[in-house]
């Protein structure tokens, strides 16, 4: 009877993955092997190994990565010091607060800021170094991302740093291991699970980043979720916007499978 009620209770379970996870997945691999005018073809996954769709796929790789980087780089420290401080919880949820603004929002909210005639443009004019064009570059994207992904870093190794066990960093010190050599051999090993939690949550969606190429870069940094919105929105060609979603979800895949456990143990 017990089993009969948990298969009950796994119907809305498996329902909600079949409507909204594995039928989806099903269109896009179904709709990528037709062209633009609609006929079967395996021309859509030929395309995507030319060099135009090679290099943009290097491009949002290569994006990506730097924004896990730089929000990894900015995370651990802040998670490490939230560890140590008497009101924590206030502090965290001061993190998390900019989770629930719309990410819109916030991207016009940097267009202002790093605009030409914006407070940092006419600080730097202030300063001397001249006015310069910050927002529409590289460089400004990389930033936006990071301070949106921020949130998403913290909080997992803030929960690997809570569960640690200070005992082993006594431990350390007291076999007369430094500052570094402790972080480096206790702290950061025993937070790695974390770490990679943190990765993996920041550098998939940046992997698949449209929006903020468009508000932030000025179109100046394509992605391969550019290229989906361009193949779906303008020049309609679903078969190749599936085809370029089908390789940016087996890349999902395999970052996923490499921050497993599985490699964990392997580490």
């Amino acid at each position: 009877m017990t089993k009969k009620w948990t298969n009950t209770y796994l119907i809305p379970y498996v329902l909600w993955i079949g409507l909204f996870v594995v039928a989806p997945l099903a269109m896009v691999l179904y709709y990528s092997f037709f062209d633009i005018q609609g006929h079967f073809s395996f021309e859509n996954y030929l395309r995507f190994f030319t060099p135009i769709y090679l290099k943009m796929a290097i491009s949002s790789i290569g994006y990506a990565f730097f924004i896990t980087f730089f929000t990894l780089l900015v995370a651990y420290p802040t998670a490490y010091l939230l560890t140590r401080m008497k009101n924590r919880r206030l502090w965290l949820m001061l993190i998390i607060l900019p989770t629930w603004i719309n990410i819109l929002l916030k991207a016009y909210a940097f267009i202002g800021l790093l605009g030409t005639y914006g407070p940092v443009d006419t600080l730097l004019a202030m300063s001397g170094a001249g006015r310069r064009q910050i927002l529409f570059t590289g460089s400004s994207f990389v930033f936006v991302s990071v301070y949106l992904f921020i949130p998403f870093m913290i909080l997992p190794i803030y929960n690997s740093l809570e569960k640690l066990n200070s005992s082993f960093v006594e431990a350390a010190y007291d076999l007369g291991a430094s500052a570094w050599a402790t972080f480096r051999r206790v702290i950061f090993p025993l937070t790695l699970e974390g770490v990679k939690s943190g990765c993996q949550a920041v550098f998939i969606p940046a992997l698949s980043l449209f929006m903020l190429t468009r508000l932030i870069a000025g179109n100046r940094v394509i992605t391969l979720g550019t290229a989906i919105e361009e193949h779906f929105l303008v020049t309609q060609d679903w078969g190749m916007g599936s085809t370029i979603a089908v390789f940016l979800i087996l890349a999902m895949v395999v970052v996923m499978a490499l921050m497993g456990k599985g490699w964990l143990k392997r580490w």
